[in-house]
């Protein structure tokens, strides 16, 4: 069976494992709770010394908070994008070409780390992507053409859109990966949670610059704006979301990029089936197909998962090295 699922290698640890199934459970519910929030037109409408030994923290950690500007910058520009693209490509076709994403996840991984995937590995991927697909084929409704923008194939404008869709991919996959280096790496001595405020500070500045630049920042906080926060629901959506924020640093601090993948997958069929459950939302052939290749590509992956400890692992890799120089050289005397 150890040769079939390995779960030794694949959840580490006790806590690994949790992480792994509460990501899925906050992002499942986050997906219920935004959709439980629309309205019927289908449309969205602290003590001195803690604060003081925080800001010490931030100043010591000055360098770190700086390169959490990179990840912050990406999600801040992938956010951006998601609207810009959705208003040129029908939303299937959206969903269909940001699938990629799965395969690019794993070059990102293997230029930052310096590890290479194995052609299991890959061919567990490559699956998932081709799952992702097929869930995306009759999900979304076709659209009138007076509330699309349709490009044609041979438009000049469609190679710069489709760069940007390209753009949104890299920003999804490079963010994720980066911020993976950072807790691993770089920011492996600093708090979990202090890289957290880090990633929320940086990504408030970036999302406010992007308020100035759009000259909206004088309506963000209009009493309007500010009435349609404060529902109930709502608010729901933002704890909910908060915490899937915590949840995705300690995922990525205890496991990998690539297995964030293949739960973020696992997040589409969960969803789908709580809809079902929830709003009476129907299952349709490809969804069911879509499931059946998901789980047979996390299976696969399972059998050989990525293992990643960043800095630990080298760590401990060095002083297992030494433990058995140590060892020889008290066996010569």
């Amino acid at each position: 069976m150890s040769k079939l699922l390995n779960i030794a290698e694949l959840f580490p640890t006790k806590l690994s494992a949790f992480v792994f199934f509460a990501y899925i459970a906050l992002f499942v519910n986050q997906g219920i709770l935004v959709t439980a929030t629309k309205e019927a037109d289908s449309k969205y409408s602290y003590s001195t010394f803690s604060f003081m030994k925080l800001l010490s923290s931030i100043v010591a950690n000055s360098k770190v908070l700086m390169l959490y500007f990179v990840p912050a910058f990406l999600y801040s520009l992938y956010n951006n994008l998601t609207f810009v693209n959705l208003s040129v490509f029908d939303p299937t076709t959206y969903y269909l070409l940001m699938q990629i994403r799965v395969v690019i996840t794993g070059v990102v991984f293997q230029v930052l780390f310096k590890k290479q995937l194995s052609k299991k590995q890959w061919f567990s991927l490559i699956l998932l992507t081709v799952g992702c697909i097929v869930k995306q084929l009759h999900t979304t409704p076709s659209l009138p053409h007076d509330e699309t923008t349709k490009l044609s194939g041979t438009s000049p404008q469609m190679y710069f859109y489709f760069l940007l869709i390209l753009m949104q991919v890299f920003c999804s996959c490079f963010a994720g990966v980066y911020n993976e280096y950072l807790l691993k790496d770089v920011g492996a001595d600093v708090h979990l949670m202090l890289q957290n405020v880090f990633m929320y500070l940086d990504s408030i500045v970036c999302n406010f610059i992007v308020l100035l630049l759009n000259g909206e920042a004088h309506t963000a906080f209009s009493s309007e704006s500010l009435e349609s926060v404060f529902k109930p629901l709502v608010i729901a959506v933002m704890i909910n979301g908060s915490a899937c924020g915590i949840v995705t640093s300690v995922f990525l601090k205890n496991l990998n990029s690539i297995l964030k993948t293949f739960a973020g997958a696992l997040d589409l069929i969960f969803t789908a089936t709580m809809c079902w459950i929830v709003f009476g939302i129907p299952i349709d052939r490809y969804t069911v197909i879509s499931i059946a290749i998901v789980l047979y590509a996390t299976y696969l992956y399972s059998q050989n998962p990525v293992v990643n400890k960043g800095r630990l692992e080298t760590t401990s890799t060095e002083k297992a090295e030494v433990r058995e120089k140590l060892i020889d050289e008290s066996s010569i005397v």
